[in-house]
């Protein structure tokens, strides 16, 4: 099996399919994609019912104990969730840090913490018995030590734990990233709303209808802030869990001058201006800071792909006389 996967003969053919393969898979991507607008849509809304059963639970339970809690939903005993009371597993890995990360990332049910948790203990054990199949049992690295071996198994088994935390921050990263394209533009819309005397909850129901195809998960964030004013009693709650939520400076600072607006009644449509203004200079700089950066990267595969060509071109048609004449 070694000797063929070295055999220039079979790398080749085997290089130049998976090239067409990814070529053709690219090509056909733009066709392929499917909206989930209206997946995350009836998610948010799901989310929006909770946050109405848990309020209307706390209206019905405010001259009860403060420790007391209440179930607002009786949840299915699924083998993730029995697995993590078992091993009791929100203690030992889980915080508060933990289930801020899993918001951000757009997971925010009771399940996506326990498999999240779940996940963090076998994906481990999966990896530690992968690992300890191919490199002891089938001998895929017989040229190396037993300690080596060892250590290859352990850092498997480590790249296993870690793997879900490696997941989320992805799914973080992604997330920041569509929110912050589509921020000016949203701000530029409940700008024109609040000016044409439109509350700023109704404003943020209109901007995330108009940005939802731009950012899905903008328009959640706005679809719950929204649900959020409509049900809890302090409004300046909402704001902050929206800047807790996306964990970006710029829609927390939105946030704090929307709290203020609440709290001074200064005019909320002139703060709207000046900080959409600021998000769309911020857009500007990052545009400017990665064209900037395009020449030092462009170096290295211009010297390994275009050089030798060019180097062809020019001393090709040189070469050929040269072997002629002699």
């Amino acid at each position: 099996m070694i000797a063929t996967l070295t055999d220039p003969q079979f790398l080749i053919p085997l290089l130049v399919a998976v090239a067409v393969f990814a070529t053709c898979v690219t090509l056909a991507m733009p066709f392929l994609e499917k909206s989930d607008t209206a997946a995350r849509m009836k998610s948010v809304a799901l989310e929006r019912d909770e946050i109405r059963a848990r309020e209307r639970a706390r209206m019905q339970s405010e001259n009860a104990a403060k420790n007391q809690k209440v179930a607002l939903r009786k949840e299915n005993n699924k083998s993730a969730g029995r697995l993590v009371d078992q091993l009791n597993l929100r203690k030992a890995l889980a915080d508060e840090n933990t289930t801020r990360k899993l918001h951000s990332a757009g997971y925010r049910t009771q399940n996506a913490l326990n498999l999240f948790l779940a996940a963090r203990v076998i994906f481990p054990i999966v990896f530690l018995i992968l690992s300890l199949t191919y490199v002891f049992v089938l001998d895929g690295i017989p040229e190396q030590t037993t300690g080596i071996k060892i250590f290859v198994v352990i850092v498997c088994a480590y790249l296993g734990f870690y793997l879900p935390v490696i997941f989320i921050s992805n799914q973080i990263g992604k997330r920041k990233t569509s929110i912050q394209k589509a921020w000016p533009d949203s701000l530029d819309l409940m700008l024109i709303c609040v000016e044409s005397g439109v509350s700023i909850e109704h404003a943020m129901k209109r901007a995330a209808q108009e940005i939802a195809e731009q950012s899905p998960e903008l328009a959640e964030e706005f679809v719950l802030t929204t649900a959020e004013l409509s049900y809890l009693q302090d409004r300046r709650v909402a704001f902050e869990n929206l800047g807790r939520r996306t964990d970006l400076d710029i829609v927390q600072a939105v946030c704090q001058s929307l709290i203020q607006s609440e709290k001074y009644g200064t005019p909320v449509a002139q703060a709207l201006r000046v900080l959409a203004q600021e998000s769309r200079d911020m857009r500007m700089a990052r545009a400017e800071e990665k064209a900037a950066a395009l020449p030092p990267k462009l170096t290295v595969p211009m010297i390994l792909f275009f050089l030798p060509v060019l180097f062809g071109v020019v001393l090709g048609p040189a070469a050929i006389q040269v072997m002629d004449r002699f």
